[in-house]
């Protein structure tokens, strides 16, 4: 199967960190109807899993993520995941237009995961390349 390329602006992913993931994660499998797949992960020796949210059908719905490891930091809010061409062009220029950044995720040779921003008027949003 062809991978699918995103255009510039496609909505990305939708996640929720949080202190208490495994209880929100229930509350929203109750609450919706979300089935829910693990996703292990590290943070330094301690293994844990955040959880993709998944609708009736088996696609993805959401995230929902433990407040540690890359996610420390993050607002607990559903946050928006937009696709960009380049994060840090983007991190520049909402610096330039008056907003700010909350989070950068960047691997051991500085290449962009993710940002979190705040527009002026206080909206958070993510930024990623898919």
């Amino acid at each position: 199967m062809e991978k699918k390329t995103l255009s510039k602006g496609t909505i990305v992913s939708a996640d929720l960190t949080v202190e208490d993931a495994e209880n929100i994660r229930d509350f929203y499998k109750a609450v919706i109807g979300w089935d829910v797949e693990e996703m292990p992960l590290k943070d330094g020796i301690e293994q844990y899993s955040d959880y993709i949210m998944k609708d009736a059908d088996g696609n993805w719905a959401g995230g929902v993520c433990h407040h540690r490891g890359v996610n420390a930091g993050i607002p607990p809010q559903w946050i928006v995941y937009i696709n960009v061409e380049n994060i840090g062009a983007s991190i520049q220029q909402c610096i330039e237009l008056g907003g700010s950044v909350v989070k950068e995720s960047k691997d051991s040779v500085g290449k962009y995961h993710y940002a979190i921003i705040r527009d002026p008027s206080g909206a958070v949003l993510g930024l990623t390349t898919a």
